[in-house]
């Protein structure tokens, strides 16, 4: 019977495009009163600000902040990058590299795909408000590089994030 339950459950995830690869519950935690976004296909961000308990601010300095397993900019990081995109156009010679970061919480392989959304969800940004795409370059680097070392909330919450450095050519 709970070989049967085992393999409902795989055949479940299967048909519903859950990765469960290297998910435990030790490993990444499902929060309470998380959902994803509206009209959002499977296995995308949770909508921003769903839960305050796991709300990170918006932005500070060259930071951005996300929520957890987000990659949606919140109206803070955006007036931020609205700062950043001013700067840019008065200072042709710029460009910029955005790195993105995860919490220790998923998989290897899912937090390098999260880190990757995050940055190119700045670029993105940065490309509406008129940044040629060609001076913003993008790398994630999932788990590898904490800001802050440990496992709880308020470190999880300062490890999700990208962080933007402007150059010269």
């Amino acid at each position: 019977m709970l070989l049967k339950s085992r393999i409902m459950i795989a055949a479940l995830a299967v048909a519903f495009g859950l990765n469960m690869a290297g998910c435990t519950d030790s490993k990444k935690k499902v929060e309470e009163g998380v959902a994803p976004t509206a009209g959002a296909p499977e296995g995308e961000p949770a909508a921003p600000g769903a839960d305050a308990a796991t709300s990170a601010p918006g932005a500070s300095g060259n930071t951005i902040y996300f929520g957890f397993d987000d990659y949606t900019l919140n109206p803070d990081a955006q007036a931020n990058l609205n700062t950043l995109a001013e700067s840019l156009k008065t200072n042709k010679d710029s460009v910029v590299m955005i790195e993105g970061h995860c919490d220790e919480r998923g998989s290897v392989e899912y937090n390098l795909a999260l880190g990757e959304r995050r940055a190119q969800s700045v670029k993105n940004y940065l490309v509406q408000l008129g940044i040629d795409g060609g001076r913003v370059s993008t790398i994630s680097y999932g788990e590898e590089k904490p800001a802050v070392e440990g496992h709880s909330e308020s470190a999880w919450a300062k490890n999700r994030r990208s962080v933007y450095n402007v150059t010269v050519k």
